[in-house]
């Protein structure tokens, strides 16, 4: 891998994860972002979750010894747990510290955003045109051997490759929320990857402490949220029928499974805005009457009221 320079198209909930990982790697990460209000946006998350994976770091040295530790520690920050010692945590985090203050930059101007970059993730809303807009005016910016990724949580990559201008340099990368500590990295091509990049992306999410999961075809969603997204549709649909409230449809899967999240704290987690903007998606939301309605019309109050969820404060829950 020759290139030290990453982009990050978006700033959300992920994509602020996904730069930080990135500049915590050594990478010089710049986030592009729409707009002064989007800066505005993204400063509070890429400083909460910076604190929260330093604050892991420092609790990870009350793991060493423990038969646990090795399951627990974030992954994503210590990779050699077996020779981890406390000196060790602690000039992790310093040089944490160092490629935080040093290396993350927010940039409006898309040209000098993606200048220099040698891979840019896309981690921008689950919105297709939202997305198509923003290829189509990256495309004469990247760099001849610029590798473009998209982090969407359910769309194909073959979607988009033919608005990319380099669809043999495109496929999907996909992470997992709380990527320091959950740190799979599901890489996915279209039928016109180029095979060499798609193992590029390989080492490249090697190189950012990631687990790579290589798919050997599209699946919508992949392998995470082919499994996800129908246990969270199922909770929504209890819901949005009236079956039973939020706390007790959460009790519930907590009880019977052991799950430490019911799928209401976990939509909280990943924001009630993408699982707004995935219903948005069903053919019948717009049907007064349908179901997908009157789930849609629940998250919107949701959002307007500002409850969208962990980083908000409150979403299903207060935080």
């Amino acid at each position: 891998m020759t290139f030290n320079k990453v982009t990050v198209a978006g700033g959300g909930v992920l994509g602020a994860q996904i730069g930080l990982m990135c500049a915590y790697h050594g990478f010089d990460t710049t986030f592009w972002l729409r707009s002064e209000g989007s800066i505005t946006r993204t400063q509070p998350k890429i400083q909460r979750y910076s604190q929260l994976m330093l604050a892991d770091l420092e609790q990870a040295k009350q793991l060493i010894g423990s038969p646990m530790g090795a399951m627990v520690h974030p992954k994503g920050l210590i990779q050699d747990w077996n020779n981890i010692q406390p000196e060790k945590i602690d000039a992790l985090i310093a040089q944490a510290k160092e490629n935080f203050a040093g290396k993350i930059h927010l940039e409006l101007d898309m040209a000098k955003a993606l200048s220099g970059a040698g891979l840019v993730i896309e981690s921008m809303a689950e919105e297709p045109e939202a997305k198509i807009q923003v290829y189509t005016a990256m495309k004469d910016l990247l760099d001849q051997d610029t590798i473009l990724c998209t982090n969407s949580s359910t769309m194909l990559p073959s979607t988009f490759a033919q608005y990319t201008g380099r669809p043999e340099k495109y496929c999907a990368l996909h992470f997992a929320n709380m990527i320091w500590k959950n740190n799979t990295a599901e890489i996915m091509g279209h039928d016109g990857t180029d095979p060499a990049v798609f193992q590029t992306v390989v080492a490249f999410a090697q190189a950012i402490g990631m687990i790579p999961l290589e798919l050997h075809k599209e699946q919508p969603g992949y392998i995470l949220n082919s499994l996800l997204v129908p246990f969270l549709d199922a909770a929504e649909t209890l819901w949005g029928k009236g079956v039973a409230d939020v706390e007790t449809i959460d009790k519930t899967w907590r009880l019977a499974t052991g799950s430490p999240l019911g799928p209401f704290q976990i939509l909280d987690i990943v924001g009630l805005e993408t699982a707004y903007n995935i219903r948005q998606m069903a053919p019948d939301v717009k049907e007064e009457g349908s179901l997908n309605h009157q789930i849609s019309k629940l998250l919107k109050e949701k959002l307007d009221k500002g409850e969208t969820g962990v980083n908000a404060g409150k979403g299903f829950y207060q935080y």
